[in-house]
């Protein structure tokens, strides 16, 4: 485990309950190298049991949000010899980042400038909520350099998001889509000036804090699990047992009461 003091790809910023992670390599664009793929396992490995952060902010440096893979960086050794990945290598290494995005119980609200390509694309698509400045620009890159793009879940999110024509279409093309029609299509859900991006992401901090703690975590879960159910009633037999837990908590009750002394809850994370 690295400390996160140490990283060099990625910049974490702690603000009260809140994570600010930074991509860190502007002079790059931003662009995913081994290291940034071994830093972001890292984080999102150790975030599953961290009860003290519960909202992560993703966020780019410099001139883009994450445009996509360093594909003129070479790395020493082969994928193949690396010991993690799941026998993939690099790119079981790096598809892992996704899923332990999906896994940790934190909110993932991506704030998206500029360039988002490819496996960046990704890591806006694997997030909660996604915020575009209007300088934001979104493509399935992979198909451009002779690959498929189904990768790094984009064939599992892009479909659920936007509808299966559209995900066709973008990740068939490898056009990239841009702010407006990502807002109109609901890819992201507010285009604001590039230069609000930091201030309309603490607006939502605010407001995601406001709920109780297992509230916040149980409503990303059950979301999660909804929208693979395959029946309602299998979604609503996540939705009692969610339900049941969250109402045992002693910040139900608090939240109960400030309710109705029109207060603001003092939840304790139990």
């Amino acid at each position: 485990m690295t400390d996160q003091a140490d990283y060099q790809t990625i910049r974490i910023e702690k603000k009260g309950e809140a994570d600010w992670l930074t991509f860190n390599r502007p002079d790059q664009m931003n662009t995913i190298n081994l290291t940034m793929a071994l830093e972001l396992n890292d984080y999102f490995g150790r975030l599953y049991h961290d009860g003290s952060v519960r909202v992560v902010v993703m966020q780019g440096s410099g001139r883009s949000f994450c445009a996509g893979l360093d594909i003129k960086e070479r790395h020493d050794g082969s994928d193949e010899a690396m010991p993690f990945g799941g026998g993939f290598g690099f790119q079981g290494l790096l598809a892992d980042v996704y899923i332990k995005m999906r896994r940790c119980p934190q909110v993932i609200v991506s704030l998206v400038h500029g360039p988002a390509c490819g496996g960046g694309f990704a890591f806006a698509l694997a997030s909660d909520i996604r915020i575009a400045g209007e300088s934001a620009r979104m493509n399935a890159a992979f198909i451009k350099i002779g690959l498929t793009s189904c990768d790094m879940g984009v064939s599992y999110f892009l479909p659920r998001l936007i509808g299966a024509s559209l995900a066709a279409e973008l990740m068939m093309t490898g056009d990239f889509i841009h702010a407006p029609r990502a807002l109109a299509t609901g890819l992201v859900s507010r285009v604001v000036p590039d230069d609000q991006l930091p201030s309309v992401g603490e607006e939502f901090v605010e407001k995601l804090l406001a709920a109780s703690p297992i509230g916040l975590r149980m409503t990303k879960e059950g979301l999660a699990m909804a929208i693979d159910a395959p029946s309602l009633e299998a979604a609503m037999a996540i939705e009692n047992r969610n339900q049941l837990m969250s109402s045992r908590s002693e910040d139900f009750g608090e939240g109960m009461r400030a309710f109705l002394e029109k207060r603001k809850p003092v939840y304790k994370n139990r």
